[in-house]
């Protein structure tokens, strides 16, 4: 029995003159219009109808299904497919309007697909759900944005080796506590994000593999009484398999946020090279130099070339993760199946696409514009006893030196260059002895740049031929 006080306030809600309309899609037990709030935030077409083309794409093979079951009329399935193809155009010629009465795209779309083609629409939602339609509709969309990103990854790694193909033998310092520690070759270092940037692209692939399973068929939770054939729609939609609980299948998000920490993750590494490009492209460092059409100037200091768009990036990453903590804390409690809660999934994975989309994007643009300052680059690398290494090996290999007491014996020689206002290799020989009798006239060998790179023939190293290798390796297996 219903009790009578909820009746009442509900006529209180109809008779609010600004009452929104009762939605003809699921109001057949209500008498009155939802509160103007609560249509407020419960409508989610604003941002959920770039889902329409998945949406489409589910329905039409929900629609083939049907009939191939017999479960509906040929000539319905004919007139849904033909009804949503037309909805398809006239959404992307600008021309369908969306409403907010709806709620959401997949109620926009099915109203428009009634108006067309009349009673015959109504089948269309026959064994199917809106829990189930839009996890598919969303799995759809994160595996289109896994196949771009993975694209767009692509055409990074290539600008990265083609970069680091040039500058195979640039050499430059590297870095540890951002002071400068052992030279190493321009090539060499773009190659780290070679690496890093196929770890994301792994990571993608391994994600899709995960995601590539099809909800449509799992209904609101239980599934259906009606002889469905989900294998059928799965191989329609490209997916590998249905998914095999149907509690799972509508109630899952791990899929978005494999993706949101996928993305994360990349982000990270973009934006690592984008701060490496903002201290690189400093009057301090002056290791390369942006265009005109990757440098912005001041409203106020005409000298300046500003790298904003590596600090954008750098920036935008802060999003990328708040995006992941976003999902993730809306997830963290949720009992199954379906709440609406998750409703709450879609824009921070919408947000992601297009942030790290246009990052990646950015990032491959600004490491084919950069030129490069060699002399620059390479007189640096020769600075802050950047070879003080090289020489505690060659006291261990040549004199065979404990390395510790090599590292001891180098650290007094760094000393008193530095002393004298030196570097290691503008010492002399009788300089040298007062710290080590045994050094010899051969150490000067090993302690030039170009020689101490050279030496770094170790798997990985920095040595000029290994990444020669290491390119010719990394492009057959990522650009393949």
């Amino acid at each position: 029995m219903v009790d009578s006080k909820y009746d009442s306030k509900k006529s209180k809600t109809a008779n609010s003159k600004n009452d929104p309309q009762i939605n003809q899609m699921w109001g057949g037990q209500f008498s009155s219009a939802p509160a103007e709030l609560l249509a407020k935030i419960n409508v989610s077409v604003g941002f959920d109808k770039q889902l329409y083309r998945q949406d489409i794409q589910g329905s039409v093979a929900h629609a083939k299904m049907l009939a191939r079951q017999k479960i509906i009329s040929e000539s319905d399935v004919n007139a849904i497919i033909d009804g949503l193809n037309d909805i398809l155009k006239e959404i992307e010629s600008g021309d369908f309007i969306f409403r907010t009465d709806l709620e959401d795209v997949h109620m926009n779309i099915e109203s428009a697909l009634k108006e067309r083609i009349g009673e015959a629409a109504g089948r269309l939602h026959t064994a199917r759900s809106r829990n189930d339609q839009v996890a598919t509709d969303f799995r759809l969309y994160v595996r289109d944005a896994l196949d771009a990103f993975d694209g767009a990854l692509k055409a990074f790694q290539y600008a990265l080796l083609k970069r680091a193909e040039e500058h195979i033998g640039t050499l430059m310092p590297g870095f540890t506590h951002l002071q400068v520690a052992q030279p190493v070759t321009l090539g060499h270092h773009l190659m780290a994000y070679v690496e890093m940037i196929g770890r994301d692209r792994s990571r993608i692939q391994d994600a899709r593999k995960r995601l590539n399973e099809s909800p449509l068929g799992a209904a609101a939770l239980a599934g259906t009484s009606f002889p469905i054939d989900r294998d059928f729609t799965a191989r329609e939609l490209g997916f590998d398999r249905p998914m095999v609980n149907s509690l799972d299948a509508v109630a899952s998000r791990d899929f978005a946020l494999e993706f949101l920490s996928a993305a994360a993750i990349a982000g990270v590494h973009l934006s690592r090279l984008a701060e490496e490009m903002v201290n690189w492209s400093s009057v301090q460092f002056g290791f390369i130099r942006f265009s005109d059409g990757w440098s912005t100037g001041s409203s106020i200091m005409p000298q300046k070339r500003n790298p904003d768009a590596a600090e954008l990036v750098r920036g935008k990453s802060g999003r990328l993760f708040g995006n992941l903590m976003s999902l993730l804390a809306t997830m963290k409690a949720l009992p199954l199946a379906y709440n609406k809660d998750m409703q709450e999934d879609k824009e921070p994975v919408f947000d992601t696409v297009e942030t790290l989309m246009i990052c990646v994007q950015a990032m491959t643009g600004m490491v084919l514009d950069f030129a490069v300052n060699k002399e620059g680059m390479e007189e640096a690398a020769s600075e802050a006893y950047a070879n003080a290494t090289d020489l505690a090996d060659w006291l261990v290999k040549e004199l065979k030196l404990p390395f510790r007491d090599a590292h001891h014996i180098t650290a007094k020689l760094v000393k008193l260059a530095t002393g004298k206002g030196k570097k290691l290799e503008e010492l002399s020989l009788k300089e040298m002895q007062t710290i080590e009798p045994k050094i010899s006239k051969d150490v000067m060998s090993v302690l030039s740049t170009i020689n101490s790179v050279k030496s770094r023939v170790s798997f990985g190293g920095t040595a000029p031929e290994n990444v020669r290798k290491a390119i010719a390796e990394a492009k057959k297996h990522y650009l393949k």
